[in-house]
């Protein structure tokens, strides 16, 4: 079908962008196999960490009595608190509504109860049929970290890839920011490291990451990274980095994500809430590209004042992808701003978004959300090429939109 006119790209954009199925190539979610790792339903909703540091902004309540509370009475708190007290308008709560409305609940009754109801009503495998379908999400990335120890039991069961919809990523914040504190762990699982970085520790764990990488068959390799860091650097992490992770990831053909600028526990009493943002600089993410050319890495920043510098950089370095609106940024006037200042940059060269999502149902507000932004910048930019005299056929949209919401991330990570 050919599109000549913007009334009738207005008409099919935002059906192709709905039609196409997603692979969300970063996610805190876990399949059934991992039993309560694996979070969904009203009250993990409301008790997201988004909505609990919200939740302190308005009350009186101490940290320490809140935490202590169990979580249908949290979920009380913030619901009574953030909709009923006051209109829910943050992007954390709008997505709460966006999922019960997508869900076929009442809004208008905010009966907190009656969804609970809801929720107590589904297994937990319907529940993931349907919010892949609602979603229309082909299939989710999760994070796995081997010194977890619930995980450790699923996957030396061999119970962590049985359902194809969620794929495996190696997390390595424990072993680049911890190293010394899990030299124990490592030693009681046979391999032999200690504190001094000779060639038999580096062997040792190059070893340990091989054989995570073959166990969870991992798409790749991933960690979060303060605005501090840097590379090269004459520090444990950097040699970890240089001397482990960058070679095992070439060797096994599979990308290096990096999410950079994260400040941790600024207020320790907010638990999961306590982490904020500082300025990211990219010249590690130059050298890393420039020093190894053979190496895939994936990089997203948590801070808006970075993102022109990262898009610019991936320009230079055909072994950069750029991905995502991470955290501080999932907010829809930043990921559209980012979102078109990327295409500007790079065409169809990037990866526009990942969920991040930690409980099952925010993938329904994530990605009907993001949705709604692509649409808008696109029909934005195709409408650029009609102004030209460039017409678009259905076919190419299709494909178009198939390359970021899938195809990109598929084709970087082919091991």
């Amino acid at each position: 079908m050919r599109i000549t006119t913007k009334e009738e790209l207005q008409t099919i954009l935002p059906q192709v962008i709905d039609n196409t199925p997603i692979v969300d190539l970063h996610t805190h979610l876990y399949g059934k196999s991992f039993g309560k790792l694996l979070l969904w339903g009203i009250d993990d909703l409301l008790t997201y960490h988004y909505l609990t540091a919200e939740y302190f902004r308005y009350s009186d309540l101490p940290y320490q009595d809140f935490f202590a509370l169990p979580k249908q009475k949290q979920a009380d708190e913030i619901w009574n608190t953030l909709f009923l007290q006051r209109s829910p308008i943050s992007e954390a709560q709008r997505g709460v509504l966006t999922v019960l409305r997508t869900l076929g609940l009442d809004l208008t009754s905010r009966n907190l109860d009656e969804y609970r109801e809801f929720f107590a009503q589904i297994t937990i495998e319907d529940f993931i049929d349907q919010v892949f379908t609602a979603a229309n999400i082909e299939s989710v990335v999760m994070t796995n970290d081997p010194f977890d120890q619930l995980e450790q039991q699923v996957w030396n069961k061999g119970m962590g890839n049985q359902d194809p919809r969620f794929k495996a990523s190696l997390r390595l914040d424990v072993l680049l920011e911890n190293y010394l504190q899990v030299i124990p762990v490592l030693q009681k699982w046979g391999y032999r490291v200690t504190k001094h970085l000779d060639e038999t520790t580096l062997r040792e764990i190059r070893r340990f990451l091989e054989h995570w990488i073959d166990k969870i068959n991992a798409l790749y390799v991933g960690a979060s990274f303060p605005p501090s860091f840097s590379l090269p650097e004459d520090s444990i992490r950097g040699r970890l980095i240089e001397e482990c992770v960058i070679p095992v990831c070439r060797t096994k053909n599979i990308p290096f994500a990096l999410m950079i600028g994260v400040k941790r526990q600024v207020n320790s009493h907010l638990n999961l809430a306590a982490d904020s943002v500082g300025k990211t600089d990219i010249r590690p993410v130059e050298y890393m590209c420039r020093a190894y050319p053979d190496n895939k890495f994936m990089v997203t920043t948590l801070d808006r004042g970075s993102q022109h510098e990262l898009a610019v950089t991936a320009r230079k370095f055909p072994n950069l992808m750029v991905f995502g609106c991470w955290w501080f940024l999932n907010n829809p006037s930043l990921i559209q701003e980012i979102t078109l200042m990327r295409t500007e940059l790079l065409g169809w060269a990037y990866i526009p978004q990942h969920s991040d999502a930690r409980v099952l149902d925010q993938l329904i507000y994530k990605w009907e959300h993001s949705r709604q932004i692509l649409t808008a910048v696109l029909t934005s930019k195709y409408g650029d090429l009609l102004d030209a005299g460039w017409s678009l056929e259905r076919s190419v949209i299709e494909r178009d939109v198939r390359q970021l919401l899938r195809d990109n991330f598929l084709h970087f990570v082919q091991r």
